[in-house]
């Protein structure tokens, strides 16, 4: 039997609510097992993802993510994680947590303005896209969106990007997950917000999971977008689903850095 360092983290969790932010496991390992062996940690989890992280040089990290169901290809909240459970422990020798992964080289660093982390990820583009009515129907939007975008594709699924009229209606659309699900479909759904820049839910059956608390990669979009209408430099921002969490995001060059709160919910071992 191998027991494994194991860490469970609430990324961009809201400082003052407690049980906000999204869960995220982190594995630390000496090296990758079997594929099998991953995603079986990962099902057993039933997070939306687990970060499983492998010590390569000083401060460096390789870095892979699962989902209960699937390997992907960019997650931002267990990258965010992933950095809050190394510095911490004080694993990182400078300033700056490095990992290698699918989505190229991604830095999470301490960021003393909040308190919390900053992490360094790629921006991720996007054009404009019809109306699809199937997946208006699956959303259970009752009017038109202002903007539909398809999103550059990420991993799997197809992604798409829905922005209306106001936070309210963000608030409360009560998706069909299964009918997402046969569209292949994962979406953001976003508006201007009452007392943020912008608001957002993510929903990702296609997947593996129905509604995602807080999503780093989906910022990766949202902050590129929202600059570009309230030409703003940095933007507040918060994901008010059933789990909501809070952030600020500020896209440069094609990256963008997202800052917010990582604490620690529960650590051990996990034994295979």
């Amino acid at each position: 039997m191998t027991s494994l360092p194991y860490f469970e983290i609430h990324s961009f969790a809201d400082p003052a609510r407690a049980f906000s932010g999204n869960p995220a496991g982190v594995c630390l390992m000496e090296r990758f097992p079997d594929d099998t062996v991953l995603l079986g940690i990962a099902s057993s989890n039933n997070l939306s993802e687990t970060a499983f992280i492998v010590k390569t040089g000083d401060d460096l990290w390789d870095l892979r993510w699962f989902t209960p169901t699937l390997e992907v290809e960019l997650c931002g909240h267990a990258t965010f994680a992933a950095g809050a459970v190394v510095l911490e422990n004080a694993l990182v020798t400078g300033e700056h947590a490095n990992f290698d992964t699918k989505s190229g080289r991604l830095v999470v660093s301490r960021d003393t303005r909040s308190g919390g982390y900053a992490m360094d990820l790629p921006a991720i583009g996007y054009h404009p896209a019809k109306i699809n009515t199937d997946i208006q129907a699956a959303l259970g939007l009752d009017k038109n969106p202002q903007t539909v975008v398809d999103i550059d594709r990420i991993h799997g699924a197809h992604y798409q990007m829905w922005v209306v009229s106001d936070e309210a209606t963000v608030q409360n659309l009560k998706p069909d997950h299964s009918a997402l699900k046969r569209l292949d479909t994962n979406i953001i759904i976003t508006a201007k917000g009452n007392d943020v820049d912008f608001v957002s839910r993510f929903f990702g059956p296609a997947s593996g999971v129905d509604e995602d608390p807080v999503t780093g990669s989906a910022h990766c979009t949202l902050a590129p977008y929202w600059a570009e209408q309230l030409s703003k430099p940095r933007l507040s921002a918060r994901q008010i689903g059933h789990r909501p969490g809070m952030l600020e995001a500020e896209p440069k060059d094609g990256r963008v850095t997202l800052y917010g709160h990582a604490p620690r919910y529960l650590d051990g071992q996990i034994r295979i």
